[in-house]
């Protein structure tokens, strides 16, 4: 059993890596169907563990071709930073409301599903919707925040919602916004742990467990950064429609699963 919380954040961080996504997007919807542990400790833990990977994706790629927009995606970080702390406080008002985990946990994946929908729908019209360029730092810190409420509330670290929102919002093609989504989870990620830490409301976990998934991130991010150096953006956004269906399915069925 815990070869699992190796070797699926070490795939997840791979694809997680390439196209943008941190790798919480498959590792939470993954163990959460396997049923491996609690809501909120998956979703600590998934959390911790695209910190590691996203951190090591930009050290590992630091000197590559695809650059960093610092303005878009420090303003964009910004509001995720600020928007995590929201999307943590919800998640912890919305477990308070509810009488089972199971409740929160169907609500989390419907969630899931319904972002994942939205992006499928988006990359697959993309060529025909033509693509703004906001310049404005405000409006891109708004932004930042509603996708760090959002990210943070379902537990998935951004993922493909930043990739889609890079792509739609700021005209990046595939690659940079894979890069530039990465760079806006490592901030609404810390944001989350450290709301976590700040609050008192660290869940229970083992240590051995996070380890596990944390060295996963790791070499997932650093075997992503050397597949992604050798595929063009086309072949990014082909992995990011296999994805985003892919946990689309996987949420749909976890939340049949809690209501069942």
């Amino acid at each position: 059993m815990f070869l699992l919380f190796l070797l699926i954040p070490l795939l997840a961080s791979t694809i997680g890596s390439i196209v943008g996504a941190g790798g919480g997007v498959i590792i939470k919807p993954v163990l959460d169907m396997l049923g491996v542990m609690p809501v909120k400790t998956l979703s600590f833990c998934s959390g911790c563990a695209v910190l590691s990977m996203s951190v090591a994706s930009l050290i590992r790629g630091r000197n590559d071709d695809v650059k960093l927009d610092l303005k878009v995606s420090t303003s964009l970080a910004t509001g995720a930073v600020f928007g995590g702390i929201i999307g943590k406080d919800l998640l912890e008002l919305t477990a308070n409301a509810f009488e089972t985990e199971s409740m929160l946990g169907a609500m989390q994946s419907i969630l899931l599903a319904v972002t994942m929908v939205i992006v499928i729908i988006y990359i697959c019209i993309k060529s025909k919707v033509r693509s703004m360029n906001i310049k404005n730092a405000l409006v891109s810190v708004v932004i930042g925040l509603l996708l760090g409420a959002i990210s943070s509330y379902v537990g998935i670290g951004g993922g493909p919602l930043n990739v889609a929102v890079l792509l739609f919002f700021f005209g990046m093609d595939a690659k940079t916004a894979a890069k530039n989504s990465i760079f806006i989870i490592v901030f609404s990620q810390l944001a989350s742990i450290f709301m976590c830490l700040f609050t008192h409301t660290v869940p229970e976990f083992s240590w051995f467990y996070l380890i596990l998934m944390s060295v996963g991130g790791i070499l997932g991010a650093m075997l992503g950064n050397w597949i992604s150096k050798r595929i063009d953006n086309r072949a990014v956004e082909f992995l990011l429609k296999l994805l985003t269906l892919f946990v689309a399915i996987i949420s749909v069925i976890n939340a049949i699963n809690y209501l069942n």
